[in-house]
């Protein structure tokens, strides 16, 4: 028997050196994916996987059996289709449940033990190989209108999510890692499936918002606030978490709150610009500037929509200068309220109430600066009259001459709320009053 097992041993580790190989060349080698496709090797790799009976207790093997088939279905779109049309999502989704040992409650509810052991460094590596797998098979149907099976199968699997978020690993950097895939897959799922996050019964000590479960929310807003602070491979490790974000603060009113609650709370302290301290605000509102777009707009966007997309709101919490790259990208710079806002509806009439400590500095707010500014000596006290006039005529004298020679160049806000040469807005003059009453 101890020679048996001993070569079941060997088998074993000889199959996980081969599989360790067959990962490598697969990553390095379009030929070998080209083959690996024709071949058809997904399906044998989908059916062993889909009839595993131990995976509490797998071999080494099936870890990277799992890494072959994300590296497989990332680097092959049409491999990515296949294992989605094979049923990808449910296999997957019964592997994720085996790896947690999950145990139902309800439908969409599981059972989280707060004694339940930390998750093992194998069942987490599983879990995250797992997770991207997922990622990959289900990234495109984000926008898209599920259907009554394809919802209820999500659902599930959102569930299933709700664990690996809650749940712990035995280091502090794979919790880190399994949230950060959790998210990753969360912000790839239709968003209508994701309200099973917020469905689940309040207990004694739940964070709430309208009677409202928000430990899940709370678990993403810690998760959002360790990556501002990281400061790592920020535009990959934030713009997850801030679409995620946004989009549930769109949709759910008691997200909305609870969120703006921890990141906008009501303004006392205007001495300082809004981009300078160490809140969470002030972080964000630092990546409005950002050089990388799609993260400033990110950034941008959750603070807009915290603000229901208003834009005197915006300004007031940001500052104007902050401010503008997003009012100019979506037409705004006039003023006016977002008019094609996703989901105006969802936003209530629920007031935004200064603090006595903003009301009795409000006048003296630079609103381009977002801060009360300190008092300034008049660059032309002791000037008389003539002096005065003769400044101003060289001043503009000299803004005329930047302007011909191009290094400036004068601009307004058009009847869309975009910045535009003046000149252009000289040449058609014309308002929308003034054509109506033309015609």
């Amino acid at each position: 028997e101890e020679e048996e097992e001993e070569g079941e041993l060997e088998e074993e580790a000889q199959r996980k050196e081969a599989m360790k190989v067959l990962c490598n060349v697969v990553y390095n080698s379009a030929w070998a994916q080209e083959r690996f496709s024709s071949l058809r090797l997904l399906s044998g790799l989908i059916q062993r996987l889909s009839s595993s009976v131990s995976w509490l207790s797998p071999s080494s093997v099936q870890f990277y059996e799992l890494r072959l088939m994300f590296l497989i279905t990332a680097l092959r779109p049409e491999l990515s289709t296949q294992l989605q049309q094979e049923g990808g999502v449910p296999i997957l989704t019964t592997a994720l449940e085996s790896c947690l040992d999950v145990q139902w409650k309800e439908q969409y509810e599981c059972v989280l033990d707060p004694a339940a052991p930390p998750i093992s460094l194998e069942a987490s590596q599983r879990i995250v190989e797992v997770l991207k797998i997922l990622f990959t098979i289900t990234y495109i149907t984000h926008k898209q209108e599920p259907s009554e099976d394809a919802a209820a199968l999500y659902r599930h699997l959102v569930a299933i999510l709700r664990l690996c978020l809650m749940r712990k690993c035995l280091l502090p950097e794979d919790t880190d890692e399994l949230q950060g895939h959790t998210v990753n897959l969360l912000s790839a799922l239709p968003l209508q499936c994701l309200d099973v996050l917020l469905t689940v019964p309040l207990q004694p000590d739940s964070e709430q918002s309208l009677g409202v479960n928000m430990d899940c929310v709370h678990t993403l807003l810690m998760f959002m606030e360790r990556r501002l602070e990281s400061g790592e491979k920020i535009k990959e490790k934030l713009t997850p978490i801030l679409n995620l974000l946004t989009e549930s603060c769109r949709a759910h009113r008691e997200t909305r709150l609870y969120i703006r609650k921890h990141i906008l709370p009501p303004l006392r302290d205007v001495s300082q610009r809004p981009e300078e301290g160490t809140t969470v605000k002030s972080r964000l509102v630092r990546l409005m500037t950002h050089l990388d777009t799609d993260l400033k707009h990110c950034a941008a966007d959750l603070l807009f929509v915290l603000c229901k997309e208003n834009v005197r709101r915006f300004v007031k919490y940001t500052g104007y200068g902050n401010a503008a790259g997003l009012l100019a990208t979506r037409g705004l710079l006039g003023g006016q309220r977002a008019r094609h806002s996703s989901s105006e509806a969802q936003y209530s009439s629920d007031s935004d109430s200064d603090t006595e400590e903003y009301r009795q500095v409000k006048d003296r707010i630079n609103p381009v600066t977002g801060r009360v500014e300190a008092e300034q000596p008049d660059p032309m006290e002791g000037m008389t009259e003539e002096e005065k006039e003769e400044e101003a005529k060289r001043l503009i004298m000299l803004f005329n001459k930047l302007s011909r020679e191009n290094i400036i160049q004068p601009m307004g806000v058009d009847e869309e709320g975009k910045l535009v040469p003046m000149k252009g807005l000289e040449e058609n003059p014309e308002s929308e009053s003034d054509k109506e009453d033309k015609n």
